[in-house]
């Protein structure tokens, strides 16, 4: 029996034109539709809810559109703007895993399985991605959590906007049941027709087909739908690169002046980033650091170290000495804190660097260290073990 996942799907609530409402706040309660010229032959890129409810949506014509919203606000499509807010909105999402499936601009799917153990349940990791969307981008986002992609998905599209479902394993095929089989992936016009003649409406009868008969009336296609309405997708997430980065960061309820307990709390994020390199088997060569202090003013400092590591040593060295020369002539309190490591590769693609007998047996020991580390914190969650920040450099 397979492990249980933690699979999120979060879907950007009506994504270019709510980028265009917020970047024009007069606009907010109107019907705002971006895409082509209502004059011309284009189509509705995107459309708010306001404009939603007149019947417009995506890949209309605009003429259309103009003829059932005549009100409308109309905008041209700035994918530019739209790709910049994406990439921001992606930056949220690997704080928490660098198991990131983008499917557009506007969502993605998220595998938090191992991120649980540092976030908290996949219900609350969800929410603190809900909130940092909302409160940093001014944004609303959909979330659909599940033990799998196709179940996700469903449930992110279930109760927009602002939707929060979670579908847990023993519930999975009470969620699937009722729901129109439009609802299964590649069931599109022409299939649902033909599924309809045969009687089947809802994904529960499309499950009591027999997988032979569905194969027989529609190829290797019967066989997909049967295992879906099932509740069966093993499809792993795929990011669609290389991660770019892991880090982690932090908020103070308030401002914080105290150097080391600012040390301790760079400490603690460090040791965060590290265990998901580890987790994910990736070694990364740049460290970074980003300081914010009470009046907003952020900075962000890093280092490119000799040799690509995951060990939890090696990175708070570089993260220690990035904060005591950045803060070398700072007086000013800190409000955040974050640590990150970039420029990463895995095991196969990482170069090795010939040292001497006595620092690989210094290496092998740090490596034991965050072993035995790593152990309990999978036991007993990250509070199960902490290091002095006074973990010395050498």
């Amino acid at each position: 029996m397979s492990a249980q996942r933690f699979i999120l799907h979060v879907d950007m609530d009506a994504f270019y034109a709510s980028v265009e409402v917020r970047e024009q706040p007069g606009l907010a309660g109107r019907p705002v539709i971006v895409g082509g010229s209502p004059r011309g032959r284009g189509v509705v890129s995107a459309a708010n809810y306001e404009a939603r409810r007149f019947g417009v949506h995506s890949a209309m014509p605009t003429a259309r559109a103009m003829r059932l919203c005549p009100e409308a606000v109309w905008l041209p499509v700035r994918m530019e703007l739209y790709a910049t807010v994406s990439r921001q909105i992606r930056e949220i999402f690997n704080r928490y895993t660098p198991l990131v499936e983008p499917l557009s601009l506007d969502e993605a799917f998220l595998d938090v399985t191992a991120s649980t153990r540092l976030f908290g349940t996949a219900a609350e990791i969800a929410n603190a991605i809900k909130k940092a969307i909302r409160h940093e981008l001014s944004l609303v986002a959909s979330v659909g959590i599940a033990p799998n992609k196709f179940i996700a998905k469903i449930a992110s599209d279930l109760d927009k906007p602002d939707g929060f479902v979670e579908v847990n394993p023993k519930e999975a095929q009470a969620f699937l049941d009722p729901l129109p089989v439009s609802r299964v992936w590649g069931v599109g016009k022409a299939t649902g027709k033909e599924l309809d003649r045969l009687g089947i409406k809802r994904i529960e009868q499309l499950r009591q087909q027999s997988e032979v008969v569905l194969a027989d009336r529609f190829g290797k296609f019967g066989s997909h739908l049967w295992r879906l309405a099932n509740g069966m997708d093993d499809r792993p997430v795929v990011s669609d690169s290389e991660a770019k980065s892991i880090s982690n960061e932090t908020t103070f309820d308030s401002d914080i002046n105290n150097r080391d307990t600012l040390r301790a709390w760079l400490l603690e994020l460090t040791e965060q980033v590290c265990w998901r390199l580890r987790q994910h088997e990736l070694y990364g060569r740049t460290v970074q650091i980003k300081l914010r202090f009470a009046d907003f003013s952020t900075i962000t400092r890093s280092h490119t170290l000799v040799e690509a590591t995951h060990q939890t040593k090696q990175v708070w060295q570089a993260v220690l000495k990035l904060f005591e020369h950045a803060m070398q002539t700072e007086s000013r309190s800190l409000r955040l804190v974050g640590v990150g490591v970039s420029s990463l590769k895995d095991e196969a693609h990482r170069p090795h660097i010939q040292t001497d007998m006595f620092e690989q047996s210094d290496d092998m020991r740090q490596t034991q260290l965050d072993e035995v580390s790593d152990a309990i914190k999978s036991r007993f969650g990250s509070s199960g073990i902490r290091r002095g920040s006074g973990f010395k450099q050498h």
